[in-house]
């Protein structure tokens, strides 16, 4: 069996985190090294490792994963101010632990291009 990856052992809650939502698909929690006032990371449960590993069978968690984003900013009180979602892929894209997750920014005005 392959080793856990940080995000699924925040998801069993073997490493503790701030968790601002869970249910039975995904886990919600502050990121330990905020890039915005606002900065939630929300965790598929099923640890698929990259967006382009993800299949057809995974749309539905996909867009789940979009959804619980958009709650996410409307209950921090961001939504109607803006807020960015971000999913890196890859090292090139920024893929820190390969295990797919989005990021929620928020809070203060994000810059285009990112950088």
């Amino acid at each position: 069996m392959a080793d856990k990856t940080l995000f699924e052992k925040i998801c069993d809650k073997e490493i503790p985190a701030t968790v601002v939502y869970e249910d039975d698909r995904c886990v919600a929690f502050r990121d330990i090294s905020p890039q915005a006032p606002v900065h939630i990371l929300i965790v598929p449960r099923l640890p698929i490792p990259r967006l382009a590993l993800a299949t057809t069978h995974d749309a539905a968690l996909l867009g789940h994963l979009l959804l619980t984003a958009s709650q996410l900013a409307r209950s921090e009180g961001v939504a109607e101010s803006g807020f960015r979602v971000v999913i890196n892929n890859g090292p090139h894209g920024g893929e820190a632990v390969p295990h797919l997750h989005v990021h929620l920014l928020a809070g203060r005005q994000l810059l285009w291009p990112p950088g």
